[in-house]
Parts: C-alpha cells; sequence; structure tokens
C-alpha cells in the first residue's frame, strides 16, 4: 500500500463521519435527526457577517498576511483573554490558526517528541489521541467514570504519570461528558503538574458555555506557577457559532509560540484573512449573542437530560457545560431491539439510525464504551422528536 503507516493506521474521525452519513441519509429523503455533530445550529451573527463581507472587498485582504496571524487579531486575543478569563498575555504569545482543531495539532507537533506520554482523561474528544500519534507521542488514557462526574483527580492522573510523561490535556468544560472542574480541583491538577513539569494543553474552547452559576476556571489563572508550562488552546467555532470560519488559536510560552509559528508558516501560511477580520469582530463587538446562545443551551440541555433520564435503562449525568449529554446505555445492552441483538453502544447506534432515523455517536469513539454522546446544539422540536425516537425504539 502506498500510504504511509501513519496515514493507514488513523482512523476517520467518528464524529465528522455520523454527521457526514447523517446528511447523506436526509439529502436521500431519509427524515434523519443528528445527534453527531458538536455544531451550533444558530447562524453567525450578523455584525460578524458584515465584518466579513466588507473585508472580501478590501485588496489588503486578498494577499499574504503573517502566517502567525493578523496583528489586530492576536492583539483582540490577548485583549478578550483577559477580558474573560483574567489570564494576561503578549500578542505575540498568540498564533492564529485554522481552528481549535489545527491549533492542537501545532501544539502536539512542536511539544511532543517520539515516546513522550501524553495523559488524557478519557472519555476524551475523538481527535486527542489521533493528533498525539501523529507526532509520534503514547496515549495513556486516564479513566473516569460517572461516579466522579467524569473528573480525572490528581490521585488518578499521578497513577498514570511516569518518567516519560510529558504532557497532561486539560478540558473544562468538557467534550464529550460536560463535565466543569470547579476551582479547587482545578488548582489541584495545576499544582501536580506544575510540581512534576508537566506541560498542561488546556481546551478552552467551551469556556463560555456553562450552565447553573458554574465557572469555567483557566487552569493557568487559578494556578500561575503553572503558566509557564501551559498552552491554552480556543476559537470562534462554539461561542459564536462559526464553525465553518475556521479560526482558532494558541497561546503559549514564547519559545512553544516561535516553534508553532515555524510550523505553520511551513504547513499553511495565514488562515484566511476575511476570516480573521470576521474573528475580530466577533471577539471585540456586540457580544449579546453569546449569551442568547448560552440561554437557548442551557433550555435544551435541561430538556435532553429530563427525556433521557425517563428511558428505562438509560443512566444520564447531568451536564454542567459544553452542549452534550453523555448517558449510559449499559442497561440497554444484552437486549434484542428490532430483532437484532444489541450487545455494544456500537451496534446500538447502528439500530437507531437504521430504525428510529437517530444519528448519535458511540462511546467507543471517546474512549469509555457502554455510553453515547448527544450533541442537543441542535432545534428544541428536532431535539425532542430525535430522544422521543429513541424511546420509543427502546421501550418497543
Amino acid at each position: 500500500m502506498a500510504l504511509a503507516r501513519r496515514i493507514s493506521e488513523m482512523e476517520e474521525s467518528p464524529t465528522l463521519a455520523v454527521t457526514a452519513k447523517a446528511k447523506a441519509l436526509k439529502a436521500a429523503g431519509e427524515p434523519v435527526i443528528g445527534f453527531g455533530a458538536g455544531e451550533p445550529d444558530f447562524p453567525t451573527p450578523p455584525n460578524v457577517v458584515e465584518a466579513a463581507q466588507r473585508a472580501a472587498s478590501d485588496p489588503a485582504n486578498h494577499r499574504y498576511t503573517p502566517a502567525t496571524g493578523l496583528p489586530a487579531l492576536r492583539e483582540a486575543i490577548a485583549t478578550k483573554t483577559a477580558r474573560d478569563t483574567g489570564l494576561e498575555v503578549d500578542p505575540a504569545q498568540v498564533v492564529v490558526t485554522n481552528g481549535g482543531k489545527h491549533a492542537l495539532y501545532n501544539v502536539f507537533m512542536s511539544l511532543i517528541d517520539p515516546g513522550d506520554e501524553v495523559l488524557i482523561p478519557a472519555p476524551y474528544w475523538v481527535s486527542y489521541p489521533a493528533q498525539v500519534q501523529l507526532a509520534g507521542g503514547e496515549v495513556v488514557a486516564v479513566p473516569t467514570d460517572k461516579s466522579t462526574g467524569f473528573r480525572a483527580s490528581v490521585d488518578v492522573l499521578e497513577q498514570h504519570r511516569t518518567s516519560k510523561t510529558k504532557a497532561v490535556v486539560f478540558v473544562s468544560p468538557s467534550n464529550p461528558t460536560g463535565a466543569v472542574y470547579p476551582r479547587e480541583e482545578v488548582e489541584a491538577v495545576g499544582r501536580w503538574a506544575a510540581e512534576h513539569g508537566i506541560w498542561v494543553i488546556t481546551d478552552e474552547i467551551y469556556e463560555h458555555l456553562v450552565y447553573g452559576g458554574r465557572v469555567a476556571h483557566s487552569l493557568p489563572v487559578v494556578v500561575p506557577e503553572a503558566a509557564e508550562r501551559t498552552i491554552v488552546v480556543n476559537g470562534v467555532a462554539k461561542t459564536y457559532a462559526m464553525t465553518g470560519w475556521r479560526v482558532g488559536w494558541s497561546i503559549a510560552p514564547e519559545e512553544i509560540t516561535k516553534g508553532i509559528g515555524k510550523l505553520q508558516s511551513q504547513v499553511t501560511s495565514n488562515v484566511s484573512n476575511v476570516a480573521q477580520v470576521a474573528a475580530i469582530e466577533a471577539l471585540t463587538g456586540d457580544q449579546s449573542a453569546v449569551a442568547e446562545m448560552r440561554e437557548a443551551f442551557d433550555r435544551r440541555r435541561r430538556l435532553a437530560v429530563d427525556k433521557l433520564s425517563a428511558i428505562e435503562g438509560v443512566d444520564v449525568v447531568e451536564p454542567e457545560g459544553a452542549f452534550y449529554v453523555y448517558p449510559s446505555f449499559e442497561g440497554i445492552l444484552g437486549r434484542e431491539i428490532a430483532g437484532r441483538r444489541v450487545d455494544t453502544t456500537l451496534d446500538l447506534a447502528d439500530v437507531l439510525l437504521e430504525e428510529a432515523k437517530v444519528a448519535l455517536v458511540p462511546g467507543e469513539a471517546f474512549g469509555l464504551a457502554g455510553y453515547a454522546r448527544l450533541s442537543y446544539a441542535l432545534g428544541d422540536d428536532d431535539l425532542a422528536e430525535g430522544i422521543d425516537r429513541i424511546a420509543e425504539l427502546l421501550s418497543s
């Protein structure tokens, strides 16, 4: 086979695969409801779109710009970070990337050497382990479960630390579980990492999507002594309904930032200038849409938890952030559904798509079988209808 081993051994993103399959079935006339994509159903705020339209007419945006990002956007990101989290950074620490996923890839490629171990609490977002492996690193999954609210304690992290541990991935709010670490647990993880000289890669993409009075605490703010070994990744996709605009960023110590900039200069050059200008408007302009979307997600969160909890055999830990619910279907497994024995959540996902026309992502994709991820970032009517279809099929 001509493909490089790193590619032939890598799996396609399961979340994107499920979403693509659902969209293909829907395009073919099937009444599919998709819970797969982590994508707000709202349009990008009008002021952001208008800024992009103006930018497209400006010849200055028709040319190459600095690989690390437009200076005005790097400045806006630094200002936004201080405003929203309290972390003071220099714009020179920022690299603008083609989405948050690209920022993470840059970070792993710039930080991880072959053989380095990276601790990743499970369940995890599907791309973390794939990207670590592409960088030649070793993935060390740190198990969590519903008894701990899917949060990794310092004791469990320490059990998995070795002399090869280079970094830990820290995510709050979490994809896929919606877990949010309280301040004291953020502090404990940060102090543990600083004590052992471990790099922290903290993904803050869902920072504004927290509910019930909870707060997304930024680790380098809570533990300043960890800041010199902390890399923050973020972007406009989730907060501003801009998944398709592909603008993210990393914030890192100067040495790492220079390395990331060097890598990006050889791989992508600059992010689309029009999208960068749109991101400036998103970060500096009217923020009212952020609160409106968060309110809608909170309503849908409560609806999803209530309806899923009413299904016999389904166990739900209430998510505190992001826009996902991660219920256990372990009480369903081992049964026959629609004439087919369902032993795994992979089996269950297939049956639900075929029989109920509902697409969700099985827990195997996130490192914890027996569960499944449902995004509630879709319309209220589709959300209710989709879960009703699941309930009807599982109770038949």
